[in-house]
């Protein structure tokens, strides 16, 4: 079932989780006239290699069903010239932040040929980012008053293992509400405890940076009836829906839809 930024029913989970829409609970309304469709598909980067649930194969079926008109992806809009000319001219993606990513190289490039839909980057990350993210992380993790804070961090992690029990890997699941809250609920001490330090690359600033992109690449289309697919790491998945909530112009499909 599909919903409207109008229509959306919300949950009682606290503040936070309460941004979150909880998809199939809404009426069976239709998009109106120019209204941009939206879905937004968690993808699992190399995991799509190792699965059998959401292998390539299923995430192009999945992709061809959606019939998107353009692609929102997790690749930097620095980077996604350098990836659309090196595969249009030798047939492989050689930039190296969207060769990483399975998902593209060997997806969703391939399907551009016969599909014809457009490609676009709309990640926030820099190398700058990532490295100093990572260099900052080394730090709080050796540091000793801090212990508490890792220690929460880590608890929370192992929590989010224990309760995916084995279901990280399946599409029906992810595409759920019920994914979405475990997914905060995991990040919340390392958004809590850490956003100041990693400056541009905390939990709160880079996904404040993806919704920015996504967002401003929907405004250049708003209100042409276009068919829209964000495509993000399933971690950022409930930061996007969140931010998608403040639109009035979109119509949010269901994503679970492309895997039944």
């Amino acid at each position: 079932m599909k919903i409207t930024r109008r229509n959306a029913i919300f949950s009682g989970l606290g503040t936070g989780a309460a941004a979150i829409p909880l998809i199939g609970c809404a009426g069976a309304a239709e998009p109106k006239e120019g209204e941009t469709r939206i879905h937004v598909l968690g993808t699992i980067h190399s995991g799509h290699e190792e699965s059998d649930r959401y292998s390539l194969d299923v995430l192009r079926a999945a992709i061809r069903k959606a019939a998107p008109d353009i692609v929102l992806t997790e690749i930097p809009p620095d980077r996604i010239e350098q990836a659309i000319s090196s595969f249009r001219t030798a047939g492989i993606v050689d930039e190296p932040r969207t060769r990483v990513f399975p998902e593209y190289t060997k997806v969703l490039f391939p399907l551009s040929r016969d599909m014809r839909f457009e490609i676009r980057g709309t990640a926030g990350w820099t190398r700058q980012i990532a490295d100093n993210r990572r260099a900052a992380l080394v730090r709080i993790q050796n540091d000793p008053a801090r212990a508490e804070q890792w220690a929460q961090h880590r608890s929370a992690q192992r929590a989010y293992s224990r309760e995916i029990n084995g279901r990280g890997d399946d599409p029906l699941f992810i595409h759920t509400h019920e994914f979405d809250v475990m997914v905060e609920a995991s990040r919340r001490p390392y958004e809590r405890f850490f956003d100041a330090d990693l400056g541009a690359g905390g939990w709160s600033q880079i996904n404040r940076a993806h919704t920015n992109l996504i967002n401003s690449a929907l405004d250049q289309v708003s209100g042409q009836g276009r068919r829209v697919l964000v495509t993000f790491g399933t971690a950022h998945k409930y930061k996007i829906l969140r931010s998608l909530a403040e639109r009035s112009d979109i119509f949010l499909e269901n994503s679970r839809a492309l895997f039944t």
